[in-house]
């Protein structure tokens, strides 16, 4: 999840009964969806003892201080490890991964029933997952064909909000209602609902 510290496993087996030195050179960076790279976050290199038909495991952590600022809106994560096989010349296995970072940001709770013509209102809460505060946070909200931009005051780490924005629908049937939060930390964060609005 966003804005907390990430621990991934690398898995390192050997199938024969021979011992072996496995050489490993582990890297991270954040990316572009596209998988271009914008800033390398983490770099080390350890080595594994294998025995006979034994498996180990690698931690490697990266925390929230590591990423955080680097951190693009595609929320994209790449770690590769590169693993080498001493004393066997040429025997190389290449393993990657991207992580996509989930947001919890923005939850929408409706009303059981929406009546057209008549004032409806939602719950919008938003939160800061950071473990540091954030300042200049905006909600812009939109429904209707119609953007509201609401600025809200600044959150401290970990703090959940909430915020009541009321409207009346002018039309029956379904109605897309979409939020889009943004800080001075991180920006683009969203959520939506598909409102069924009934006939009076």
């Amino acid at each position: 999840v966003f804005g907390k510290d990430i621990t991934l496993l690398l898995m390192l087996s050997n199938l024969s009964t021979d011992c072996k030195t496995v050489k490993v050179d582990m890297s991270a960076s954040t990316v572009l969806y596209t998988r271009r790279t914008v800033t390398e976050i983490l770099k080390a290199t350890t080595s594994v003892d294998l025995g006979s038909k034994q498996g180990k495991h690698i931690r490697l952590k990266i925390p929230y201080s590591y990423y955080g600022k680097y951190l693009t809106t595609d929320k994209r994560i790449q770690v590769t490890a590169l693993c080498e096989v001493m004393h066997r010349q040429g025997l190389k296995l290449l393993v990657e991964k991207t992580i996509i970072l989930e947001d919890t940001n923005i939850i929408i709770k409706v009303p059981r029933r929406i009546v057209v013509n008549k004032a409806a209102t939602v719950e919008i809460s938003y939160a800061n997952p950071l473990p540091e505060p954030v300042s200049r946070c905006v909600l812009l909200v939109t429904l209707m064909n119609q953007q509201v931009k609401i600025n809200l005051a600044q959150l401290a780490p970990r703090e959940r909000s909430k915020i009541y924005f009321e409207f009346t629908p002018r039309r029956t049937g379904p109605l897309q209602l979409q939020v889009d939060f943004s800080c001075d930390k991180f920006s683009h964060v969203k959520g939506f609902v598909t409102l069924a609005v009934a006939p009076a």
